[in-house]
């Protein structure tokens, strides 16, 4: 759908923030003499679909005064700012020229591509397929596998579920007596629109909702909530003391396990200490999660005689050194209690993403020439290291589309050193970003709400997202730009096959389950057939016709393919040893008023939530710091200078700077703007490969107006 023509008329189209967010609210901009007045929720939608802040204000990002609006070509050095802006036509034959004489020079496995999750929900509008899509074609594409989000989630659960698609429908969370929320703040980073919702309404209605998290975050406050502190990376072992606790007071299903599960006696061994001679019992947590043994009691009892219960673990939880055994060990508890498969239960494994989407046609990425990868997490190893450093590849070139690496990336100051040491580099942003400022060519962009798109959520629904605004300035489509260049390099008909934007919607429409089309379009909103799906609800039915994708054809607690990977077979407590130099646990959670990093430029949502270090008043104390004092946070990997907020939301120990904040470095490297990742480390976690952004180590110390 298009913009509407004429004059002062006023009207209304549904939208969609295609962000990295995987809530997909369904939304209707209100339009007015070619402005957005406001954004609201699309009454066409459940009574649970909420939209949030982020949504109702994009307007302000796609109207803020720093909007890139023509190409830029860099003139000083890179990081420096320096750009001066061109014609189309030259940033073109820019780009073309730089990516021929990468791959002429170097061959297929030269470029690496960055991003994609800036516009990733999109059937068209993709910043993941359409570079993807573009680079393939090229042939000059280094293949990556993981990502920042959810690697060790998506690496062990195929190893228990035989799939990653073991989710649940919101819906069914009426039918839970009990949510346990461990690491999973719902209110601000969602996962669907309806799950806030539902999970609110089961609160106000004496629904008990546990939250387990080092912070006190929205979802905590609640109301009925019960928060329960917890040192981050340390979740396994407390699961694993609430396992003991269910064990010794028979409150394991056994008949459940023995008919839909393997492995369980090597888990139980493993509580138990029968082998390693250590039981794993609440007192034993309490030394390492900090959280009391009663408390751990006290959850046990509640969870072993609540049925059905819903644990829900967040992706926090995974992006810790061995978050793999805390995902795995999520997925035990579940089953131990007989709550998988079950109407108000859960698998224990991620939501996001965890069940199939409604049919619908969608733009592919092409076949792939690379014979060799490398794990994302360790992209600026790759770089710099290279084929010396024990890496398959010799990366030269960047290209860097939906994504802001000099912000999200681990340690922002290696990051660096990669940008700087490529042959070329070049991205497409609506915004001067940090990564943008170490880019060659700065190629302006469109928003979502400046053009059409068919949107897939984390749910079962497909929303229409019209145009409702004109794009600023030169500011094109990635698609159209990605079009272009590959007809200035030789594949034009391959990448576009002859259509526009508008004939690839309309393409994907008639590829999808959606019977009228029409009014998809003017309702914003297609609705699956069943809005009360359980992941492997087949299996349940009848585990002897429908069994699991597994070796065992069961769900497996003990994985002998997982052992394999040099780690036991069932799921053990692999936590961080303390550092006496750096103290202080950093979590870096996501912020209610960003996206990752984006409108972290924004003043609209700067303001609404100050940038501040978390820290708890006796943690302040011993280091006699008072609230809104400046602060110097640092570990061997980087130095922040932020003002602390003194605070008992926050555990003990532990201290927490939001991610998202785009850098602010002097001439010593200090960054003065917030940047949790000046402190993050590339080190992985194994055997996945992925994030461990939660697991840092820092230390915090006042800072005087001479420093």
């Amino acid at each position: 759908m298009n913009i509407k023509a004429g004059g002062n008329k006023s009207f209304t189209i549904p939208v969609s923030c295609n962000k990295d967010c995987a809530a997909g609210c369904p939304l209707l901009a209100h339009v007015k003499n070619g402005k957005i007045i406001k954004i609201t929720d699309n009454p066409a939608g459940t009574a649970y679909m909420k939209g949030c802040s982020k949504g109702f204000m994009a307007m302000q990002a796609a109207t803020a005064p720093d909007r890139l609006l023509k190409p830029l070509i860099r003139t000083g050095e890179r990081g420096s700012g320096n750009f001066r802006e061109v014609c189309w036509d030259e940033a073109f034959d820019c780009v073309a020229k730089g990516l021929g004489n990468i791959k002429e020079k170097y061959g297929s496995e030269s470029t690496l591509f960055l991003g994609g999750s800036g516009s990733c929900r999109g059937a068209l509008h993709n910043t993941y397929s359409l570079t993807e899509r573009f680079l393939n074609m090229l042939g000059s594409n280094v293949k990556k596998y993981g990502n920042y989000s959810s690697s060790a989630s998506d690496f062990v659960t195929p190893f228990v579920f035989g799939t990653n698609e073991v989710g649940f429908d919101a819906g069914t969370l009426q039918h839970s007596k009990m949510i346990l929320l461990w690491g999973a703040n719902i209110m601000d980073t969602r996962f669907g629109c309806e799950y806030p919702a539902r999970i609110r309404e089961a609160a106000n209605n004496g629904v008990p909702v546990v939250v387990i998290d080092p912070r006190k975050s929205n979802t905590a406050k609640l109301p009925n909530a019960q928060w329960i502190r917890i040192r981050p990376g340390t979740d396994t072992a407390m699961m694993a003391a609430v396992l003991y606790e269910l064990i010794n007071n028979n409150q394991v299903d056994i008949s459940y396990l023995e008919k839909y599960c393997i492995g369980f006696d090597q888990v139980k061994k493993y509580i138990l200490g029968t082998e390693d001679h250590q039981p794993k019992t609440p007192a034993w947590a309490e030394q390492r999660c900090g959280t009391k043994a009663d408390t751990i009691k006290n959850l046990a009892d509640l969870y072993g005689r609540t049925k059905p219960a819903a644990l829900i673990p967040g992706l926090s939880i995974q992006r810790n050194i061995g978050g793999e055994e805390a995902m795995r060990m999520a997925m035990v508890l579940q089953a131990a209690t007989g709550n998988i498969g079950q109407m108000g239960g859960a698998s224990g494994g991620c939501i996001w993403d965890g069940l199939p989407f409604p049919e619908c046609g969608e733009m592919d990425t092409a076949e792939s020439s690379a014979k060799s990868s490398i794990p994302e997490y360790n992209w600026p190893d790759a770089i710099l290291g290279g084929r010396g450093g024990g890496f398959p590849v010799d990366i030269k070139a960047i290209y860097n589309v939906g994504g802001n690496y000099l912000s999200q990336g681990s340690d922002i100051h290696k990051n660096i050193r990669a940008f700087k040491k490529v042959d070329f580099s070049v991205c497409h942003e609506q915004f001067m970003t940090p990564t943008a400022r170490h880019c060659d060519v700065i190629l302006p962009v469109s928003s979502f709400l400046e053009r059409e798109d068919i949107l897939f959520t984390g749910m079962n629904y497909l929303f229409y997202s019209g145009k409702a605004l004109e794009p600023p300035g030169d500011v094109k489509d990635d698609y159209d730009i990605f079009c272009e260049l590959a007809n200035r390099l030789g594949f034009s008909d391959a990448y576009s096959q002859g259509k526009s934007a508008a004939q690839w919607i309309d393409q994907f429409i008639d590829e999808s389950e959606i019977s009228d089309p029409e009014e998809f379009k003017q309702t914003g909103i297609y609705s699956g057939k069943d809005q009360m799906r359980i992941g492997l609800s087949p299996f349940f039915a009848d585990p002897q016709i429908h069994p699991l994708d597994t070796p065992s054809g069961k769900i497996e607690l003990a994985s002998e393919n997982y052992a394999k990977t040099g780690f036991p077979p069932m799921p053990t407590y692999r936590g961080m040893a303390d550092s006496e130099q750096y103290p202080l646990r950093l979590v870096t959670p996501h912020s209610l008023n960003r996206i990752n990093s984006s409108y972290s430029n924004v003043q609209w949502f700067k303001s609404r939530e100050p940038q501040r270090l978390w820290m708890n008043s006796k943690d302040a104390r011993k280091r006699h710091l008072q609230d809104e004092q400046m602060v110097l946070v640092e570990n061997a990997g980087g130095q922040i200078q932020i003002l602390v907020k003194v605070t008992n939301d926050i555990m003990e120990g532990v201290v927490c700077l939001q991610e998202g904040v785009w850098l602010d470095l002097d001439e010593n490297g200090i960054d003065h703007a917030g940047a949790a990742n000046m402190v993050t480390s590339t080190e992985p976690t194994e055997p996945c490969m992925g994030s461990r952004t939660h697991s840092v180590w820092v230390e915090v110390s006042p800072v005087f107006k001479s420093q």
